[in-house]
Protein backbone atom coordinates (compact mmCIF):
# COMPACT_ATOMS: atom_id res chain seq x y z
CA UNK A 1 0.00 0.00 0.00
CA UNK A 2 1.65 3.56 -1.40
CA UNK A 3 1.55 5.97 1.69
CA UNK A 4 3.80 9.37 2.27
CA UNK A 5 5.48 10.71 5.00
CA UNK A 6 3.72 13.59 7.02
CA UNK A 7 5.60 16.07 5.84
CA UNK A 8 5.53 15.57 2.07
CA UNK A 9 3.68 17.55 -0.07
CA UNK A 10 2.16 15.47 -2.93
CA UNK A 11 1.04 16.05 -5.93
CA UNK A 12 -1.02 13.12 -8.00
CA UNK A 13 -3.14 13.18 -10.77
CA UNK A 14 -5.75 10.23 -11.06
CA UNK A 15 -6.89 11.73 -14.61
CA UNK A 16 -6.39 14.80 -16.60
CA UNK A 17 -2.33 14.29 -17.10
CA UNK A 18 -1.76 12.98 -21.03
CA UNK A 19 -5.27 13.46 -22.08
CA UNK A 20 -8.09 16.41 -22.55
CA UNK A 21 -10.61 15.48 -19.98
CA UNK A 22 -11.37 13.38 -17.33
CA UNK A 23 -10.26 15.27 -14.56
CA UNK A 24 -9.14 14.13 -11.65
CA UNK A 25 -6.06 15.88 -9.03
CA UNK A 26 -5.33 15.04 -5.52
CA UNK A 27 -2.92 17.04 -3.23
CA UNK A 28 -1.69 15.24 -0.27
CA UNK A 29 -0.22 16.64 2.92
CA UNK A 30 0.08 15.72 6.62
CA UNK A 31 -1.71 12.64 6.14
CA UNK A 32 -4.38 14.35 4.54
CA UNK A 33 -6.60 14.25 0.91
CA UNK A 34 -7.90 17.43 -1.16
CA UNK A 35 -9.10 16.40 -4.11
CA UNK A 36 -10.15 18.85 -6.96
CA UNK A 37 -12.08 17.81 -9.79
CA UNK A 38 -13.97 14.92 -10.76
CA UNK A 39 -14.43 14.90 -14.59
CA UNK A 40 -15.53 12.69 -17.55
CA UNK A 41 -14.90 12.08 -20.47
CA UNK A 42 -16.61 10.99 -23.84
CA UNK A 43 -16.12 7.35 -25.39
CA UNK A 44 -14.57 7.41 -28.41
CA UNK A 45 -16.72 4.78 -29.82
CA UNK A 46 -14.40 2.39 -29.31
CA UNK A 47 -16.38 0.28 -26.25
CA UNK A 48 -19.48 -0.39 -27.50
CA UNK A 49 -22.29 0.91 -25.09
CA UNK A 50 -20.05 2.72 -23.63
CA UNK A 51 -21.00 6.88 -23.56
CA UNK A 52 -18.94 7.99 -20.45
CA UNK A 53 -15.53 7.27 -18.91
CA UNK A 54 -14.33 8.35 -15.48
CA UNK A 55 -10.85 7.98 -14.03
CA UNK A 56 -10.73 5.26 -11.70
CA UNK A 57 -10.52 6.30 -8.24
CA UNK A 58 -9.66 3.41 -6.21
CA UNK A 59 -7.04 4.94 -4.93
CA UNK A 60 -8.55 7.72 -2.87
CA UNK A 61 -11.90 5.80 -2.39
CA UNK A 62 -9.60 3.58 0.09
CA UNK A 63 -8.65 6.25 1.93
CA UNK A 64 -11.67 8.59 1.96
CA UNK A 65 -11.75 8.72 5.85
CA UNK A 66 -8.88 11.06 5.09
CA UNK A 67 -10.13 13.31 2.30
CA UNK A 68 -10.73 16.59 3.16
CA UNK A 69 -13.15 17.22 0.35
CA UNK A 70 -13.50 17.53 -3.32
CA UNK A 71 -13.59 21.33 -5.07
CA UNK A 72 -15.26 22.30 -8.34
CA UNK A 73 -12.99 24.62 -10.04
CA UNK A 74 -15.42 25.05 -13.12
CA UNK A 75 -18.84 23.52 -14.69
CA UNK A 76 -17.22 21.68 -17.14
CA UNK A 77 -18.72 18.40 -17.81
CA UNK A 78 -14.60 16.90 -17.98
CA UNK A 79 -14.51 18.51 -14.28
CA UNK A 80 -17.49 17.65 -12.38
CA UNK A 81 -19.26 15.08 -14.74
CA UNK A 82 -17.88 12.17 -12.79
CA UNK A 83 -19.23 13.41 -9.37
CA UNK A 84 -22.73 11.90 -9.89
CA UNK A 85 -21.37 8.38 -10.61
CA UNK A 86 -18.39 8.49 -7.84
CA UNK A 87 -19.57 10.30 -4.97
CA UNK A 88 -20.98 7.22 -3.23
CA UNK A 89 -17.55 5.26 -3.14
CA UNK A 90 -16.13 8.83 -1.86
CA UNK A 91 -18.81 10.59 0.48
CA UNK A 92 -16.73 13.40 1.05
CA UNK A 93 -18.09 17.18 1.45
CA UNK A 94 -18.23 19.19 -1.76
CA UNK A 95 -17.05 23.01 -2.81
CA UNK A 96 -18.12 24.83 -5.91
CA UNK A 97 -19.20 28.52 -6.68
CA UNK A 98 -22.95 29.00 -6.99
CA UNK A 99 -22.85 28.39 -11.43
CA UNK A 100 -21.21 25.33 -11.16
CA UNK A 101 -23.26 24.08 -8.10
CA UNK A 102 -26.14 24.87 -9.51
CA UNK A 103 -25.49 22.62 -12.37
CA UNK A 104 -24.23 19.79 -9.68
CA UNK A 105 -27.62 19.86 -8.08
CA UNK A 106 -29.31 19.07 -11.25
CA UNK A 107 -27.42 16.32 -12.16
CA UNK A 108 -27.21 14.91 -8.59
CA UNK A 109 -31.18 14.61 -8.29
CA UNK A 110 -31.03 13.30 -12.13
CA UNK A 111 -28.91 10.55 -10.08
CA UNK A 112 -31.30 10.86 -6.32
CA UNK A 113 -28.22 11.82 -4.75
CA UNK A 114 -29.14 15.08 -3.98
CA UNK A 115 -30.31 14.28 -0.53
CA UNK A 116 -27.14 12.95 0.33
CA UNK A 117 -24.38 15.10 -1.33
CA UNK A 118 -23.39 17.88 0.62
CA UNK A 119 -22.45 20.99 -1.31
CA UNK A 120 -20.85 23.86 -0.53
CA UNK A 121 -21.29 27.29 -2.37
CA UNK A 122 -17.99 29.34 -2.23
CA UNK A 123 -17.53 32.51 -3.81
CA UNK A 124 -15.13 33.76 -6.27
CA UNK A 125 -12.28 35.33 -4.09
CA UNK A 126 -13.19 33.78 -0.93
CA UNK A 127 -11.04 31.60 1.78
CA UNK A 128 -11.39 28.06 3.01
CA UNK A 129 -9.78 26.22 5.49
CA UNK A 130 -9.69 22.12 4.78
CA UNK A 131 -7.90 20.19 7.01
CA UNK A 132 -3.81 21.30 6.36
CA UNK A 133 -4.74 22.95 3.26
CA UNK A 134 -5.39 26.70 3.16
CA UNK A 135 -7.15 27.59 -0.29
CA UNK A 136 -8.16 31.13 -1.88
CA UNK A 137 -10.35 31.14 -5.07
CA UNK A 138 -9.14 33.13 -7.38
CA UNK A 139 -11.09 34.91 -10.51
CA UNK A 140 -9.98 33.66 -14.09
CA UNK A 141 -11.96 33.87 -17.64
CA UNK A 142 -12.92 30.38 -19.69
CA UNK A 143 -15.72 29.06 -21.61
CA UNK A 144 -17.95 29.19 -19.17
CA UNK A 145 -19.06 31.16 -15.71
CA UNK A 146 -16.83 31.36 -12.56
CA UNK A 147 -13.90 29.47 -13.52
CA UNK A 148 -11.22 29.66 -10.27
CA UNK A 149 -8.13 28.98 -9.52
CA UNK A 150 -7.05 27.65 -6.41
CA UNK A 151 -4.20 28.86 -4.42
CA UNK A 152 -3.32 26.25 -2.58
CA UNK A 153 -1.36 26.77 1.42
CA UNK A 154 0.23 24.47 3.07
CA UNK A 155 3.13 24.79 5.75
CA UNK A 156 5.53 23.21 2.58
CA UNK A 157 4.76 26.30 0.16
CA UNK A 158 1.97 27.67 -1.91
CA UNK A 159 0.68 25.48 -5.16
CA UNK A 160 -1.26 27.35 -7.58
CA UNK A 161 -3.65 25.23 -9.75
CA UNK A 162 -4.35 27.00 -12.61
CA UNK A 163 -7.22 24.94 -13.72
CA UNK A 164 -9.27 25.88 -17.34
CA UNK A 165 -8.37 29.69 -17.71
CA UNK A 166 -7.72 32.10 -19.98
CA UNK A 167 -6.65 36.04 -20.35
CA UNK A 168 -10.03 37.57 -22.21
CA UNK A 169 -9.83 41.09 -22.33
CA UNK A 170 -13.89 41.54 -22.88
CA UNK A 171 -15.60 38.34 -21.73
CA UNK A 172 -18.98 39.89 -21.55
CA UNK A 173 -20.65 37.39 -19.46
CA UNK A 174 -18.67 37.69 -15.60
CA UNK A 175 -15.74 39.46 -14.35
CA UNK A 176 -12.36 39.44 -15.83
CA UNK A 177 -9.28 37.56 -14.78
CA UNK A 178 -8.08 38.47 -11.95
CA UNK A 179 -4.52 39.53 -12.68
CA UNK A 180 -3.59 41.44 -9.85
CA UNK A 181 -4.26 38.74 -7.37
CA UNK A 182 -1.98 36.19 -9.80
CA UNK A 183 0.79 39.11 -9.52
CA UNK A 184 0.54 39.14 -5.63
CA UNK A 185 0.65 35.57 -5.21
CA UNK A 186 3.85 35.67 -7.25
CA UNK A 187 5.37 38.60 -5.09
CA UNK A 188 4.09 35.85 -1.89
CA UNK A 189 6.30 33.52 -3.64
CA UNK A 190 4.57 30.10 -5.57
CA UNK A 191 6.14 26.83 -5.09
CA UNK A 192 4.77 25.32 -7.78
CA UNK A 193 2.02 25.98 -10.87
CA UNK A 194 0.10 23.45 -11.95
CA UNK A 195 -1.25 24.47 -15.58
CA UNK A 196 -3.16 23.88 -18.47
CA UNK A 197 -1.47 23.02 -21.59
CA UNK A 198 -4.37 22.83 -23.77
CA UNK A 199 -3.12 25.20 -26.37
CA UNK A 200 0.72 25.25 -25.37
CA UNK A 201 0.76 23.77 -29.33
CA UNK A 202 -0.88 27.40 -30.46
CA UNK A 203 1.02 31.17 -30.49
CA UNK A 204 -0.59 33.97 -29.95
CA UNK A 205 -3.91 34.40 -27.69
CA UNK A 206 -6.78 32.49 -27.52
CA UNK A 207 -9.03 35.57 -28.53
CA UNK A 208 -11.60 37.24 -26.95
CA UNK A 209 -15.63 36.59 -27.01
CA UNK A 210 -16.17 40.23 -28.09
CA UNK A 211 -14.39 39.10 -31.20
CA UNK A 212 -17.04 36.32 -31.64
CA UNK A 213 -20.42 38.46 -31.18
CA UNK A 214 -18.63 41.07 -33.59
CA UNK A 215 -18.17 38.40 -36.64
CA UNK A 216 -21.55 36.80 -36.20
CA UNK A 217 -23.70 39.94 -36.34
CA UNK A 218 -21.78 40.41 -39.08
CA UNK A 219 -22.46 37.06 -40.56
CA UNK A 220 -26.00 36.86 -39.82
CA UNK A 221 -26.35 39.98 -41.28
CA UNK A 222 -28.86 40.45 -44.06
CA UNK A 223 -29.91 36.49 -44.48
CA UNK A 224 -32.97 35.50 -45.43
CA UNK A 225 -32.98 31.64 -44.53
CA UNK A 226 -33.11 30.34 -40.97
CA UNK A 227 -29.75 30.49 -39.03
CA UNK A 228 -28.79 27.80 -36.99
CA UNK A 229 -25.89 28.27 -34.71
CA UNK A 230 -23.78 25.08 -32.42
CA UNK A 231 -21.84 25.69 -29.69
CA UNK A 232 -20.78 23.86 -26.39
CA UNK A 233 -23.61 24.34 -24.01
CA UNK A 234 -22.08 25.42 -21.10
CA UNK A 235 -21.06 28.63 -22.82
CA UNK A 236 -22.96 31.04 -21.39
CA UNK A 237 -21.10 34.22 -23.11
CA UNK A 238 -21.97 32.37 -26.38
CA UNK A 239 -25.58 31.79 -25.59
CA UNK A 240 -25.51 35.62 -24.77
CA UNK A 241 -24.02 36.76 -28.27
CA UNK A 242 -26.62 34.41 -30.10
CA UNK A 243 -29.30 35.67 -28.16
CA UNK A 244 -28.24 39.76 -28.87
CA UNK A 245 -27.62 38.57 -32.58
CA UNK A 246 -30.78 37.74 -33.21
CA UNK A 247 -32.13 40.60 -31.37
CA UNK A 248 -30.17 42.86 -33.80
CA UNK A 249 -31.45 40.86 -36.66
CA UNK A 250 -35.19 40.79 -35.47
CA UNK A 251 -35.37 36.90 -35.43
CA UNK A 252 -36.53 35.07 -32.37
CA UNK A 253 -34.08 33.00 -30.24
CA UNK A 254 -35.47 29.07 -30.14
CA UNK A 255 -33.60 26.78 -27.78
CA UNK A 256 -32.94 23.38 -29.52
CA UNK A 257 -31.74 20.85 -26.78
CA UNK A 258 -32.66 19.73 -22.88
CA UNK A 259 -28.80 20.86 -22.07
CA UNK A 260 -29.18 24.71 -23.38
CA UNK A 261 -32.20 25.13 -21.45
CA UNK A 262 -30.38 23.38 -18.06
CA UNK A 263 -27.63 26.18 -18.81
CA UNK A 264 -29.85 28.95 -19.13
CA UNK A 265 -32.05 28.43 -16.17
CA UNK A 266 -28.51 27.86 -13.76
CA UNK A 267 -27.68 31.36 -15.56
CA UNK A 268 -30.65 32.94 -14.43
CA UNK A 269 -30.81 31.46 -10.58
CA UNK A 270 -26.84 32.91 -10.64
CA UNK A 271 -27.96 36.65 -11.32
CA UNK A 272 -26.86 35.91 -15.15
CA UNK A 273 -28.39 36.75 -18.15
CA UNK A 274 -31.28 38.87 -16.96
CA UNK A 275 -32.16 40.70 -19.96
CA UNK A 276 -32.09 37.78 -21.78
CA UNK A 277 -35.76 38.10 -23.36
CA UNK A 278 -37.45 34.30 -22.91
CA UNK A 279 -36.32 31.90 -25.61
CA UNK A 280 -38.55 30.07 -27.44
CA UNK A 281 -39.13 26.54 -27.25
CA UNK A 282 -38.72 24.14 -31.04
CA UNK A 283 -41.72 23.33 -31.53
CA UNK A 284 -42.69 27.58 -31.50
CA UNK A 285 -39.89 27.93 -33.72
CA UNK A 286 -41.27 25.38 -35.99
CA UNK A 287 -44.07 27.86 -36.92
CA UNK A 288 -41.92 30.84 -37.45
CA UNK A 289 -40.98 32.80 -41.17
CA UNK A 290 -37.29 31.48 -41.97
CA UNK A 291 -36.30 35.04 -42.13
CA UNK A 292 -37.66 35.47 -38.26
CA UNK A 293 -35.68 32.83 -36.79
CA UNK A 294 -32.56 31.63 -35.24
CA UNK A 295 -31.81 28.29 -33.98
CA UNK A 296 -29.62 27.45 -30.87
CA UNK A 297 -28.47 24.47 -30.83
CA UNK A 298 -26.58 21.23 -28.93
CA UNK A 299 -24.88 18.94 -30.71
CA UNK A 300 -21.64 20.71 -32.07
CA UNK A 301 -19.40 18.00 -31.48
CA UNK A 302 -21.70 15.43 -33.88
CA UNK A 303 -22.99 13.65 -31.07
CA UNK A 304 -25.61 11.04 -32.67
CA UNK A 305 -28.21 11.85 -30.40
CA UNK A 306 -28.18 15.48 -29.92
CA UNK A 307 -30.47 18.46 -31.74
CA UNK A 308 -28.23 19.04 -34.81
CA UNK A 309 -27.86 15.27 -35.94
CA UNK A 310 -31.19 14.36 -35.89
CA UNK A 311 -31.71 17.81 -38.10
CA UNK A 312 -29.23 16.88 -40.76
CA UNK A 313 -30.89 13.70 -41.06
CA UNK A 314 -34.38 14.69 -41.22
CA UNK A 315 -34.76 13.15 -37.74
CA UNK A 316 -35.97 15.91 -35.49
CA UNK A 317 -39.81 16.16 -35.12
CA UNK A 318 -39.73 20.18 -35.45
CA UNK A 319 -36.89 21.33 -37.04
CA UNK A 320 -36.29 21.52 -40.48
CA UNK A 321 -33.58 22.75 -42.55
CA UNK A 322 -33.10 23.23 -45.97
CA UNK A 323 -31.27 24.69 -49.25
CA UNK A 324 -30.93 28.98 -48.12
CA UNK A 325 -30.25 28.02 -44.84
CA UNK A 326 -27.10 28.42 -42.68
CA UNK A 327 -25.40 26.77 -40.18
CA UNK A 328 -22.73 28.12 -37.89
CA UNK A 329 -20.42 25.76 -35.59
CA UNK A 330 -19.63 28.41 -33.23
CA UNK A 331 -17.05 25.49 -31.34
CA UNK A 332 -13.59 23.75 -31.70
CA UNK A 333 -12.94 20.60 -33.14
CA UNK A 334 -12.20 18.30 -29.86
CA UNK A 335 -9.51 15.70 -31.22
CA UNK A 336 -11.23 12.47 -31.91
CA UNK A 337 -14.36 14.26 -33.13
CA UNK A 338 -13.30 14.91 -36.92
CA UNK A 339 -15.37 12.23 -38.32
CA UNK A 340 -18.86 12.70 -36.40
CA UNK A 341 -18.81 16.20 -36.98
CA UNK A 342 -17.99 15.67 -40.64
CA UNK A 343 -20.78 13.54 -40.96
CA UNK A 344 -23.17 16.29 -39.67
CA UNK A 345 -21.79 19.01 -41.88
CA UNK A 346 -21.49 16.73 -45.33
CA UNK A 347 -25.31 16.21 -44.45
CA UNK A 348 -26.42 19.21 -44.10
CA UNK A 349 -24.50 20.14 -47.24
CA UNK A 350 -26.38 17.64 -49.03
CA UNK A 351 -29.18 18.97 -48.37
CA UNK A 352 -28.31 22.37 -49.48
CA UNK A 353 -27.64 23.93 -46.61
CA UNK A 354 -24.50 26.58 -46.48
CA UNK A 355 -22.25 25.80 -43.39
CA UNK A 356 -19.18 27.67 -41.33
CA UNK A 357 -16.76 25.88 -39.39
CA UNK A 358 -14.66 27.25 -37.01
CA UNK A 359 -11.38 27.99 -38.85
CA UNK A 360 -13.59 29.90 -41.82
CA UNK A 361 -14.32 33.09 -40.68
CA UNK A 362 -13.25 33.41 -36.83
CA UNK A 363 -16.98 32.14 -35.28
CA UNK A 364 -15.44 30.34 -32.19
CA UNK A 365 -12.61 31.54 -29.91
CA UNK A 366 -10.96 29.09 -27.41
CA UNK A 367 -11.25 29.12 -23.77
CA UNK A 368 -7.82 27.62 -22.78
CA UNK A 369 -4.80 29.96 -23.21
CA UNK A 370 -2.09 30.18 -25.97
CA UNK A 371 1.35 30.22 -25.73
CA UNK A 372 1.27 34.47 -25.51
CA UNK A 373 -0.94 33.86 -22.09
CA UNK A 374 0.92 30.95 -20.74
CA UNK A 375 4.00 32.94 -20.76
CA UNK A 376 1.74 35.92 -19.12
CA UNK A 377 0.84 33.99 -16.54
CA UNK A 378 4.63 32.80 -15.64
CA UNK A 379 5.45 36.13 -15.95
CA UNK A 380 2.49 37.02 -13.29
CA UNK A 381 2.79 33.93 -11.07
CA UNK A 382 7.00 33.45 -11.23
CA UNK A 383 6.77 29.60 -9.71
CA UNK A 384 9.61 27.74 -8.74
CA UNK A 385 8.06 24.58 -10.32
CA UNK A 386 6.10 23.92 -13.18
CA UNK A 387 3.85 20.93 -13.81
CA UNK A 388 1.93 20.76 -17.07
CA UNK A 389 -1.03 18.81 -16.63
CA UNK A 390 -4.85 18.89 -18.93
CA UNK A 391 -3.09 18.01 -22.31
CA UNK A 392 -2.39 15.09 -24.50
CA UNK A 393 1.56 13.99 -23.87
CA UNK A 394 2.44 16.35 -26.83
CA UNK A 395 0.68 19.52 -25.75
CA UNK A 396 2.05 19.29 -21.92
CA UNK A 397 5.92 18.51 -23.26
CA UNK A 398 5.36 22.24 -25.71
CA UNK A 399 4.09 23.16 -21.99
CA UNK A 400 6.89 22.52 -20.42
CA UNK A 401 9.35 23.71 -23.32
CA UNK A 402 7.83 27.28 -22.67
CA UNK A 403 7.97 27.11 -18.82
CA UNK A 404 11.65 26.64 -19.01
CA UNK A 405 11.78 29.35 -22.06
CA UNK A 406 10.39 31.29 -18.99
CA UNK A 407 13.38 30.48 -16.68
CA UNK A 408 11.22 28.43 -14.34
CA UNK A 409 13.69 26.84 -12.36
CA UNK A 410 12.48 23.24 -11.92
CA UNK A 411 9.78 21.55 -15.05
CA UNK A 412 8.51 18.19 -14.77
CA UNK A 413 5.86 16.03 -16.97
CA UNK A 414 4.01 13.41 -15.21
CA UNK A 415 1.61 10.83 -16.34
CA UNK A 416 -2.06 9.97 -14.44
CA UNK A 417 -0.99 7.82 -11.49
CA UNK A 418 2.40 9.12 -10.74
CA UNK A 419 2.78 10.71 -7.42
CA UNK A 420 5.21 14.11 -7.17
CA UNK A 421 6.73 15.29 -4.62
CA UNK A 422 6.64 19.06 -4.67
CA UNK A 423 8.18 19.15 -1.20
CA UNK A 424 10.71 18.99 0.74
CA UNK A 425 14.06 17.81 -0.95
CA UNK A 426 14.44 17.38 -4.53
CA UNK A 427 11.34 17.61 -6.87
CA UNK A 428 10.98 13.98 -7.76
CA UNK A 429 8.03 10.65 -8.81
CA UNK A 430 7.77 8.66 -5.33
CA UNK A 431 5.01 6.39 -6.05
CA UNK A 432 3.04 4.83 -8.61
CA UNK A 433 -0.37 4.16 -7.69
CA UNK A 434 -3.51 2.49 -9.38
CA UNK A 435 -4.99 4.92 -11.90
CA UNK A 436 -7.30 4.30 -15.50
CA UNK A 437 -10.51 4.59 -16.19
CA UNK A 438 -13.96 3.25 -15.15
CA UNK A 439 -16.58 2.63 -17.81
CA UNK A 440 -20.28 4.27 -17.28
CA UNK A 441 -22.50 0.86 -18.48
CA UNK A 442 -26.22 2.38 -18.14
CA UNK A 443 -26.40 2.82 -14.14
CA UNK A 444 -23.54 1.29 -13.43
CA UNK A 445 -20.08 1.88 -12.93
CA UNK A 446 -17.32 -0.82 -13.96
CA UNK A 447 -13.82 -1.15 -14.09
CA UNK A 448 -12.16 -0.65 -18.05
CA UNK A 449 -11.15 -4.66 -17.58
CA UNK A 450 -14.80 -5.57 -17.04
CA UNK A 451 -15.73 -9.09 -18.70
CA UNK A 452 -18.91 -7.85 -19.66
CA UNK A 453 -17.51 -5.10 -21.26
CA UNK A 454 -14.39 -7.02 -23.03
CA UNK A 455 -16.81 -9.70 -24.25
CA UNK A 456 -19.29 -6.74 -25.58
CA UNK A 457 -15.99 -5.39 -27.75
CA UNK A 458 -15.12 -8.62 -28.90
CA UNK A 459 -18.77 -9.80 -30.21
CA UNK A 460 -18.64 -6.43 -32.03
CA UNK A 461 -15.07 -7.05 -33.89
CA UNK A 462 -15.54 -10.75 -34.31
CA UNK A 463 -19.10 -11.50 -33.88
CA UNK A 464 -20.38 -14.81 -31.42
CA UNK A 465 -22.37 -17.87 -31.48
CA UNK A 466 -24.29 -19.93 -29.25
CA UNK A 467 -24.55 -23.83 -29.63
CA UNK A 468 -27.18 -25.52 -27.18
CA UNK A 469 -27.32 -29.07 -26.52
CA UNK A 470 -29.95 -31.90 -25.42
CA UNK A 471 -29.19 -34.50 -24.43
CA UNK A 472 -30.29 -37.64 -21.95
CA UNK A 473 -28.34 -38.39 -18.69
CA UNK A 474 -25.64 -40.15 -20.37
CA UNK A 475 -24.76 -37.55 -22.78
CA UNK A 476 -26.34 -39.01 -25.68
CA UNK A 477 -27.89 -36.36 -27.90
CA UNK A 478 -31.58 -36.30 -28.62
CA UNK A 479 -31.70 -33.79 -31.33
CA UNK A 480 -29.38 -32.31 -33.34
CA UNK A 481 -27.10 -29.42 -31.58
CA UNK A 482 -28.54 -26.01 -32.04
CA UNK A 483 -25.98 -23.30 -33.74
CA UNK A 484 -27.44 -19.79 -33.10
CA UNK A 485 -24.67 -17.18 -35.02
CA UNK A 486 -24.50 -13.68 -34.39
CA UNK A 487 -23.05 -11.03 -36.60
CA UNK A 488 -21.41 -13.68 -39.05
CA UNK A 489 -20.66 -12.85 -42.40
CA UNK A 490 -21.65 -15.04 -45.51
CA UNK A 491 -18.44 -17.62 -46.33
CA UNK A 492 -19.16 -17.12 -50.30
CA UNK A 493 -21.58 -20.10 -50.99
CA UNK A 494 -19.67 -23.01 -49.13
CA UNK A 495 -22.13 -25.04 -46.89
CA UNK A 496 -23.94 -23.06 -44.66
CA UNK A 497 -21.77 -22.33 -40.97
CA UNK A 498 -24.89 -24.00 -38.73
CA UNK A 499 -24.81 -27.08 -41.01
CA UNK A 500 -20.81 -27.58 -40.60
CA UNK A 501 -21.03 -26.43 -36.58
CA UNK A 502 -23.59 -29.28 -36.28
CA UNK A 503 -21.10 -31.72 -37.95
CA UNK A 504 -18.34 -30.30 -36.52
CA UNK A 505 -20.15 -30.62 -32.36
CA UNK A 506 -20.95 -34.38 -33.36
CA UNK A 507 -17.68 -35.08 -33.77
CA UNK A 508 -15.99 -33.18 -30.97
CA UNK A 509 -18.63 -35.31 -28.92
CA UNK A 510 -18.49 -38.63 -30.07
CA UNK A 511 -14.63 -38.42 -29.27
CA UNK A 512 -15.54 -38.36 -25.56
CA UNK A 513 -15.40 -41.23 -23.48
CA UNK A 514 -18.56 -42.12 -21.59
CA UNK A 515 -17.15 -40.74 -18.21
CA UNK A 516 -17.19 -37.38 -19.81
CA UNK A 517 -20.46 -37.21 -21.79
CA UNK A 518 -21.74 -37.19 -17.87
CA UNK A 519 -20.04 -34.15 -16.96
CA UNK A 520 -21.77 -30.69 -18.32
CA UNK A 521 -18.61 -28.49 -18.25
CA UNK A 522 -16.83 -31.20 -20.53
CA UNK A 523 -19.58 -31.92 -22.85
CA UNK A 524 -19.78 -27.72 -23.31
CA UNK A 525 -16.14 -27.19 -23.53
CA UNK A 526 -15.71 -29.63 -26.54
CA UNK A 527 -19.07 -28.27 -28.28
CA UNK A 528 -17.33 -24.51 -27.76
CA UNK A 529 -13.98 -25.67 -28.99
CA UNK A 530 -14.94 -27.68 -32.24
CA UNK A 531 -17.01 -24.03 -33.18
CA UNK A 532 -14.12 -21.86 -32.40
CA UNK A 533 -12.22 -23.57 -34.63
CA UNK A 534 -14.28 -24.18 -37.37
CA UNK A 535 -15.10 -20.37 -37.03
CA UNK A 536 -11.20 -19.39 -37.46
CA UNK A 537 -10.73 -21.76 -40.28
CA UNK A 538 -13.57 -20.50 -42.38
CA UNK A 539 -13.90 -17.21 -41.75
CA UNK A 540 -10.82 -15.93 -39.83
CA UNK A 541 -12.38 -14.79 -37.30
CA UNK A 542 -11.94 -15.32 -32.99
CA UNK A 543 -15.57 -15.16 -31.98
CA UNK A 544 -17.36 -15.63 -28.73
CA UNK A 545 -18.51 -18.98 -28.37
CA UNK A 546 -20.76 -20.21 -25.82
CA UNK A 547 -22.36 -23.32 -25.01
CA UNK A 548 -25.15 -24.42 -23.39
CA UNK A 549 -26.74 -28.09 -21.98
CA UNK A 550 -30.04 -28.90 -21.43
CA UNK A 551 -30.56 -32.89 -19.63
CA UNK A 552 -33.94 -34.65 -20.42
CA UNK A 553 -34.09 -37.54 -18.11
Amino acid sequence: MVEFAEDELIFLPLGGAGEIGMNMNLYGFAGKWLLVDLGITFSDGEQPGIDLITPDPTYIAERRDDLTGLIITHAHEDHLGAVAHLWPRLRCPVWATPFAAALLRRKLEEAGLLAEVTIHEIAPGERLQLGPFGIDFIALTHSTLEMNALAIRTSAGLVLHTGDWKLDPDPLVGPRSDEDALRRLGDEGVMAMIGDSTNALTEGTSGSERDVRDTLMEICANRTGRIAVTTFASNVARIDTVAKVAAAHDRHLVLVGRSLWRIVAAAKECGYLDDLAPPLTDVEGAYLPPEKVLFLCTGCQGESRAALSRIATGGHRHVVLEKGDLVIFSSRVIPGNEATIGRVQNRLLWNGVEVIGERERGVHVSGHPCRDELAEMYRLVRPKIAVPVHGEYKHMLAHAELARSMQVPEVVVIENGQALRLAPGAVEVVAEVQSGRCFIDGNVVVPANDDGVRTRRKLMSSGGAVVILVTDDDGALLADPELVLQGMASDNGKPSLEEAGRRAVEAALDDLPRSARRDDGRMTEAARIAIRRLIRDRLGKRAVVDARIIRVE
